[in-house]
């Protein structure tokens, strides 16, 4: 992949849809979220039309707050999943990557600075205010290594009128699994987090 890659989607939508594409502009994953259902549940397709199914993210219980979203393949093969800290996140979120859901998370996503984000969500409510927030305001979250204090990739909000756009930079070399974990979890994430303001 192409660093560095983009997820971008529409503010203004009835159900949330969501691209990632890489530093050349070509599309690497579409996600259209499905509005009011339950039980999260997320396809992740290799093109705009939905044709091409490459993961699900399926949420392991009815919406909850410390929901575990569990990651599969297109043939149904468990990749891992992601996991909000609870409480822990109600100020700065925080987020477990597992490999195995039996087993300690092997990653994790940590908010660099909860006071900008907080900024945003607030403002963002607000319609013409919201005009020049998307410009200014850029909350980031670092992805770790649990066995490291070395990050392995940052998400940054980028500047955008209209629209929510997020950076991904790789800042070391990744194993390819955890790469597609790392990116379906800030994927799940940036939904979430987009849903909290």
């Amino acid at each position: 992949m192409q660093y560095p890659l983009f997820i971008s989607f529409k503010i203004v939508a009835f159900a949330p849809q969501m691209s990632l594409t890489d530093s050349a502009g070509n599309l690497l994953f579409y996600v259209r979220q499905k509005v009011f259902k339950l039980k999260e549940e997320i396809k992740v397709f290799n093109d705009l039309e939905q044709t091409e199914l490459a993961y699900a993210i399926n949420a392991d219980r009815v919406i909850d707050f410390s929901a575990q979203y569990n990651f599969s393949d297109a043939a149904g093969n468990k990749l891992g999943g992601v996991k909000r800290q609870g409480v822990k996140s109600l100020l700065k979120a925080r987020y477990d990557i597992f490999k195995n859901s039996h087993e300690m998370p092997e990653m994790n996503i940590e908010e660099e600075n909860p006071l900008i984000r907080v900024a945003d969500g607030c403002l963002n409510q607000i319609p013409i205010v919201n005009f020049f927030t998307g410009y200014f305001l850029h909350p980031s979250y670092l992805v770790s290594s649990t066995a490291s204090t070395q990050p392995l990739i940052r998400l940054v909000k980028e500047p955008a009128f209209f629209e929510g756009k997020f950076k991904i930079e790789k800042l070391t070399e990744v194993d390819p699994d955890q790469e597609i974990q790392i990116l379906l979890s800030l994927m799940m994430m940036t939904l979430l987090e987009r849903a909290r303001g």
